[in-house]
């Protein structure tokens, strides 16, 4: 980004008042920048709510979490009922595994702004992590529902890739109905994600995931699924599970040491990651591969 459009953008969003300002596209516009122009946007005097909350997307995005938590907590003190500082706070602690209590915070979040997808997609990780696939998919499909005129772009494939993760997990674990309705789902979420952004991590790690679990009659391939997985790490190489998932690709081809390797990368990046504890400790609730 050049400099006088990054100057631009600090006048667009310098001084606009904490509800007035558009969270949709801060959230796109965050998607455009990196943690130097964070760092630029957080110190800017005066003090702006919506720069502190765009700095505080960057690095969410950039997994630095600790910093975002911090300016959150800034705008949280400059505004105590901004209701976006109040998601971040959330999603912060969900990625810190703090969050056993937010599911009724982030209910009272979208009650009060249900437009506000951020908050529906948190809140569905959440319910993912308990096996919740149902709750998981409902909450994808309403921001799914509300159009990508209304959703920044990342969440709105987010919801695609987690609607295909809930619905491939009901799958997995239902009757021979639920695999051919609930499994019949899975792809076209990803393909339809797919089409709005094709290189997206969320893309590459659905595919992935796709022909790495499903049956082989719905056309798994080991092969592809290395492929689609080494390209999600291209693109994101800081996201614990696809590293996993990668780990199991190996595991099923006999290759131990590689197996070792990016199980021990995914706790490295993330220790409490749960699919990573999942499949080393041979618990399999998000599936072991034969």
């Amino acid at each position: 980004m050049s400099k006088l459009a990054f100057l631009v953008l600090l006048f667009l969003f310098g001084a606009v008042p904490v509800f007035a300002f558009d969270w949709l596209s801060l959230h796109e516009t965050a998607a455009k920048l990196n943690p130097q122009d964070a760092k630029v946007l957080a110190d800017e005097k005066p003090v702006s709510i919506s720069n502190l909350y765009l700095s505080a997307l960057i690095y969410l995005d950039d997994y630095q979490t600790d910093k975002a938590k911090s300016l959150f907590e800034e705008i949280v003190n400059l505004s105590p009922d901004n209701p976006f500082a109040q998601w971040g706070l959330l999603e912060c602690r969900r990625r810190e595994y703090q969050c056993q209590d937010c599911q009724s915070e982030l209910g009272r979040i979208i009650n009060k702004n249900q437009d506000f997808a951020p908050a529906y997609i948190t809140l569905a990780y959440l319910y993912y992590k308990d096996m919740d696939f149902d709750k998981t998919a409902k909450l994808t499909q309403q921001v799914i529902r509300m159009g990508q005129e209304k959703v920044d772009s990342i969440n709105y494939v987010r919801a695609l890739g987690l609607f295909a993760g809930a619905k491939g997990m009901t799958a997995h674990y239902g009757g021979p109905l639920s695999k051919l309705i609930n499994g019949r789902q899975v792809m076209p979420a990803i393909q339809r994600a797919k089409r709005i952004n094709p290189e997206s991590v969320v893309v590459y790690f659905g595919l992935g995931s796709y022909y790495l679990l499903s049956p082989p009659l719905f056309g798994r391939d080991f092969d592809k699924a290395e492929s689609y997985l080494k390209k999600a790490i291209e693109a994101d190489p800081n996201f614990a599970d696809i590293y996993v998932r990668l780990a199991q690709v190996y595991q099923v081809k006999g290759e131990k040491d590689k197996y070792d390797k990016y199980l021990t990368k995914a706790l490295e990046l993330d220790p409490q990651n749960h699919l990573a504890l999942d499949i080393k400790e041979g618990i399999c609730n998000f599936i072991c591969v034969d």
